[in-house]
């Protein structure tokens, strides 16, 4: 009795075994792994919100999406991904609005410099109604925008002196995104605009094809850029918002729950993205000494601000000026 007592029960255990483990297989197959992709290193701003974006998604879908982060470009530079959530080679995507505007033209408003005096105007708007009409821009374009998260204000870098006025920038060849108002802004300081995808960029600086870029400080310390860079000036010339898109035909394969979601998710990405550039800012400065750089810190904005002012006309002579009158006139910079 003993002995097949002890054979019923080593089979029930079996048995039980078996189960969960036929269970375990079948959810792990119904898990949908969803792709996220950014061109930035694996400990940048980017990949801070990918963790959140990641955690809130599996959590709030019981396992039933599995988060799958494809950092450093390795799914292609910015507008090629764009393009890829298009046909839907690509999940989702975090990027900065430099190459969505070839896209969605009524971005090109954010890439203005000097719109925005602090993070705090900026963010106001982004999280307002001016944003939110603008992701809605985006979702008439093949494209849908979950929400905005952040880069942060660029500042200027260059291999060969320091920059304290705009005449100090005359004749640098710098790297800018691939965006119209970027460089028309760099034009009028004389400086010659050169743009490429970010993936080339550190190659570019190292073999001195470009003497310069223009990126936050969060970008500048986590892709090394002081490895090939010298001299730092924290002009903040455009305040540089990030944008998490998803691609129409993961979308459209959604439930309006599974939206809701991806919504809560990526508002909690953009979140801890937004936190991790207030802490580099703050620090990746001195980092940024510390590691060799030498760093204008003071520099009179409005010099810039006067020298780049007329580039606004290659916004205003194409798509008119009320959406520009929109974030001017915005309680947010109002109160700020």
């Amino acid at each position: 009795m003993t002995a097949r007592f002890a054979r019923t029960a080593l089979n029930a255990t079996i048995g039980l075994a078996a189960a969960a483990l036929a269970t375990t297989s079948l959810s792990a197959l119904a898990a949908q792994t969803v792709t996220v992709g950014h061109t930035t290193s694996d400990n940048s701003h980017y990949s801070v919100g990918v963790d959140a974006f990641k955690k809130t998604l599996e959590e709030l879908s019981g396992g039933e999406f599995v988060v799958e982060e494809h950092p450093s470009g390795a799914l292609g530079g910015e507008r090629a991904m764009i393009e890829g959530l298009q046909i839907g080679t690509i999940d989702t995507v975090i990027t900065s609005t430099g190459p969505l505007g070839n896209f969605v033209p009524e971005t090109y408003v954010l890439d203005l410099p000097f719109l925005f005096a602090n993070y705090d105007q900026a963010r106001c708007v982004l999280d307002g109604p001016i944003g939110q009409d603008l992701l809605d821009k985006i979702g008439q374009n093949n494209l849908v925008g979950l929400a905005w998260t952040e880069n942060g204000f660029r500042h200027l870098t260059n291999s060969l002196r320091d920059v304290k006025t705009p005449e100090d920038a005359a004749g640098l060849k710098i790297r800018t995104m691939e965006n119209k108002m970027h460089m028309a802004a760099f034009e009028e300081m004389d400086v010659h605009p050169t743009p490429m995808a970010f993936p080339e960029l550190f190659t570019a600086l190292q073999q001195g094809t470009v003497d310069g870029q223009e990126n936050p400080i969060s970008v500048i310390l986590t892709s090394n850029l002081w490895e090939v860079q010298d001299h730092l000036s924290l002009t903040g010339h455009v305040y540089s918002p990030a944008v998490m898109l998803a691609s129409p035909v993961l979308w459209d394969g959604l439930s309006e729950e599974e939206k809701g979601w991806f919504k809560q998710a990526a508002k909690a990405g953009a979140e801890a993205t937004r936190a991790e550039v207030s802490r580099l800012e703050t620090e990746g400065v001195k980092a940024l000494k510390e590691k060799g750089m030498t760093v204008v810190e003071n520099i009179d904005k409005s010099q810039f601000q006067e020298a780049v002012e007329p580039s606004y006309s290659v916004y205003t002579d194409q798509y008119g000026s009320e959406m520009l009158d929109r974030v001017r006139n915005s309680e947010c910079l109002a109160s700020s």
